[in-house]
């Protein structure tokens, strides 16, 4: 993951909670539902469960209530600090995706809000390492933007420049957003069943079970 996106979050960490409550015009419809997605990640795993991109702790608090074990990576110290006035005891490392230090197996990756940041390349190579890290029937649910199609990535951005919503426009056309057949292909290439499930206009549930 990019040090720019590192940045963002640095100054982002402030207003996070603010903005995925609805308050941006611009991305309400993004964040629509965002603890309703948060608690639906949640509800789908259990055990000893790794989490990526924690943010502010939101996802984090929630996983912890339901009394799992979690470790989190957060490559942002900005938002490192904000999580750990929520939740001070919790596990929280410096770390992303793809680089962190993890002794052990895990039941269950999570993530919300956060996988684009990775190229495509950056997601297959996400999907192998996180194969090793779960035995049989081990899971990744993460919560994203996703499309069903380039041509409907493209529809939206379209959407977005016609309500004047020209930031969002730009993160949909610079982030990198994927599709339900790209991310189901690098699954099935890492030995993971995968099903997707649509929370809002925006966001998809993806859960990948490992297959052996």
């Amino acid at each position: 993951m990019g040090l720019e996106f590192v940045r963002l979050f640095d100054e982002w960490a402030d207003s996070y909670d603010h903005s995925v409550t609805g308050h941006d015009l611009e991305y309400r419809a993004v964040f629509a539902g965002y603890h309703k997605i948060l608690q639906a990640v949640a509800d789908r795993v259990s055990g000893n469960i790794v989490e990526f991109g924690v943010g502010t702790g939101n996802l984090t608090e929630k996983l912890l209530k339901q009394q799992n074990q979690v470790i989190g990576f957060e490559p942002s110290s900005a938002m490192r600090e904000k999580a750990f006035e929520k939740i001070p005891n919790a596990r929280i490392r410096n770390g992303d995706f793809l680089n962190f230090k993890l002794d052990g197996s895990c039941d269950a990756i999570v993530s919300t809000y956060a996988f684009h940041h990775l190229t495509d390349q950056e997601k297959a190579e996400a999907f192998s390492k996180y194969s090793l890290l779960l035995n049989k029937g081990g899971k990744i649910v993460f919560a994203d933007t996703v499309f069903l199609n380039e041509q409907h990535k493209l529809a939206v951005i379209d959407k977005a420049i016609k309500h004047d919503f020209f930031n969002l426009a730009e993160d949909l056309r610079t982030e990198y957003y994927s599709t339900i057949p790209a991310l189901t292909a690098m699954l099935h290439a890492n030995d993971f069943s995968v099903e997707f499930i649509q929370l809002n206009s925006f966001v998809w549930l993806m859960d990948a079970t490992k297959l052996s």
